[in-house]
């Protein structure tokens, strides 16, 4: 029987889309946990998207949801698949290297990227509002990275760039392959239903991960117990939080979903110091703080 389309209060809705965020930040904390006990990245990947595939397939045929598609839509839900596998072995490659939370917070720019592709791509032209939000987000990213290295004297940003230039790098990386899927969908995939796409996504990457893992490319395993954990906790996490944003969104009302879900890399940023022992100093957290400001109010500017 389908779940109840009935919206819920705003209250409710808010605290519902904070522990979204929260679980799918909690993902990437047990992913660093995972890969400092000897997983690689494209396990994570593995586990992650052929968990969370089997759990939007089982939501689909609690709720009656068909997978028949045009083998058109099937391509196109493909190449965008492709996409998503970038960002995730990305986005994991990020985390694998510098702080959870700087990772994801340079992954959170993806909503600037999308703007910008679209108005490049003959879309609406970014508003006021979006135009001062985007040098306000990169000054404020640029404090949280420590480029300048001022409270790390690392050198410069000479010096930092080589501790953390590969990371950002890769984190770059999975917002801009982000932001493409998300507009590509937008186009090719607008009238699919959602748990659907998120199933042929998902699906996409798990064979993707599976085929390199037979082609060749290792798929090493976690050496201990607490990597196991890791891989198990990332599937769940990620896998309750994405299948709960399919589950809950008809029922969410006026809420504003963007800017609520930037609270993820905030969340992460104190997971990250009591699971992980990772610190960041109070100039970062400044930079921090202005990104996710940045970030909300253009959020808030669609609203």
């Amino acid at each position: 029987m389908p779940f109840s389309s009935q919206p819920v209060p705003r209250w409710l809705g808010v605290l519902l889309l904070l522990a979204v965020a929260t679980s799918f930040g909690a993902n990437h904390v047990a992913a660093r946990v995972a890969f400092d006990h000897g997983a690689n990245v494209l396990a994570a990947v593995a586990f992650r998207s052929g968990g969370t595939a089997v759990a939007v397939a089982a939501l689909m045929l609690v709720q009656g949801v068909s997978m028949r598609a045009g083998r058109g839509t099937w391509a196109r839900a493909g190449i965008v698949g492709v996409i998503v596998a970038t960002q995730s072995v990305c986005l994991y490659s990020a985390v694998a290297r510098i702080p959870v939370a700087l990772a994801l917070l340079v992954f959170n720019t993806f909503p600037l990227l999308l703007s910008l592709i679209s108005w490049l791509s003959g879309g609406e032209r970014p508003s006021r509002r979006m135009l001062l939000a985007m040098p306000v987000a990169l000054a404020g990213l640029t404090l949280a990275l420590d480029a300048g290295g001022w409270s790390t004297g690392t050198g410069g940003v000479a010096g930092r760039w080589a501790e953390i230039g590969a990371g950002v790098a890769f984190a770059l990386g999975a917002a801009l392959s982000f932001a493409t899927a998300l507009f590509l969908t937008t186009r090719w995939l607008g009238g699919v239903d959602g748990r659907l796409r998120a199933f042929m996504t998902m699906g996409t990457v798990a064979l993707l991960a599976l085929t390199a893992s037979a082609a060749g490319s290792a798929l090493v395993l976690p050496r201990d117990a607490v990597g196991w954990a890791g891989i198990v906790l990332l599937t769940l996490f990620y896998g309750v939080a994405f299948t709960s944003l399919f589950a809950l969104l008809p029922r969410l009302g006026a809420v504003n979903n963007a800017a609520l879900m930037n609270f993820e890399p905030i969340a992460v940023l104190f997971m990250a110091w009591i699971v992980l022992g990772q610190t960041v100093t109070p100039l970062q957290l400044a930079g921090a703080a202005i990104v996710v400001g940045a970030i909300v109010a253009m959020a808030l500017a669609k609203a």
